[in-house]
């Protein structure tokens, strides 16, 4: 299965031209334009908003294969699997990658979390309103409007209000398509970051330390490798790597957010010998934590990572 860590990976597999900034990319689809993204399944390090009325082809997230009909708008989130193949349109639409890092240091790295629909439960497409779609449009036009403008110190965060207001959207739009309805299968992954989440929100981290597997298996009333074959089998990584994948996002967002030490970040995330932080987070990013946090001032800027 291939893994795509940056966005300019995947335009160059799915042949589309290189994005305008390597943390955020968006492009429109042309009227009954067909197209597969990717090289059959495949993770990423971003999330995914697309909208687009499919006239055929299949779209498959988690190892369930979408219910587009009458769909309009379709989400993804960082290693979830997914395959879009053959995809043939009714008439134009859009897809925006946001690279998790691009949310580093914003409310928003956190806010995000919470929309179900990023989730493996949320199988069916968004079906909008013709009111509705030209208020997602209206967004995107907006964002495209500073993506492709001289960049500045403002550009990051006008893109990310209004994308902020696209989600903000969508979770109406999704409350009214799904209430009541009955959650599908596929909830493993979903319920195991949403446990981390907790764990770390709570203060876990420094009151009992870095979560294990068997820990999180038992939170999650299951065994360790029942939980890390299935979290395989839906993501392609096991428990611990999600764990440490989790853990360096979260000092990422902290080295970037706040002013403490790359010791303090380590001490916050539960580790008590911040040399092994280091190596992991090295290890996760290429780069050590004392590297990305000089990196600080350039967040947002075209050509940085």
């Amino acid at each position: 299965m291939e893994h795509y860590k940056s966005i300019s990976e995947l335009h160059r597999s799915s042949n589309l031209k290189s994005p305008e900034h390597p943390l955020i990319s968006m492009f429109t689809c042309n009227e009954l334009r067909s197209c597969t993204i990717g090289r059959r399944e495949f993770t990423t390090d971003f999330y995914m908003i697309a909208f687009k009325k499919i006239k055929s082809g299949h779209v498959l997230y988690g190892r369930t294969k979408y219910d587009l009909e009458n769909g309009s708008m379709l989400f993804s989130k960082p290693r979830q699997v997914v395959e879009i193949n053959n995809i043939e349109l009714e008439e134009s639409g859009f897809i925006i990658y946001i690279h998790e890092d691009f949310l580093n240091g914003h409310p928003l790295h956190s806010e995000i979390r919470k929309y179900g629909y990023f989730d493996y439960e949320a199988n069916e497409a968004l079906h909008l309103s013709e009111r509705e779609e030209q208020i997602i449009w209206d967004l995107f036009n907006r964002i495209q409007t500073e993506y492709f403008n001289n960049t500045d110190e403002y550009s990051r965060d006008i893109m990310l209000t209004h994308l902020d207001s696209m989600l903000k959207y969508s979770q109406r739009f999704y409350k009214r398509q799904f209430i009541n309805r009955t959650q599908l299968s596929g909830t493993t992954v979903s319920r195991f970051n949403e446990s981390l989440a907790q764990y770390f929100e709570n203060g876990k981290f420094q009151e009992i330390g870095l979560p294990s597997v068997k820990l999180m298996a038992d939170m999650l009333n299951t065994s360790p490798r029942y939980l890390s074959d299935l979290l395989k089998q839906e993501t392609g990584k096991t428990a611990m790597d999600l764990i440490h994948i989790f853990l360096v996002s979260e000092a990422k967002n902290l080295l970037l957010s706040t002013d403490k030490t790359v010791s303090e970040t380590a001490y916050l995330l539960g580790f008590e010998n911040p040399p092994y932080f280091s190596r992991l987070f090295k290890k996760e990013t290429g780069i050590s934590p004392n590297e990305y946090k000089k990196r600080t001032e350039y967040v947002g800027q075209p050509g940085t990572a």
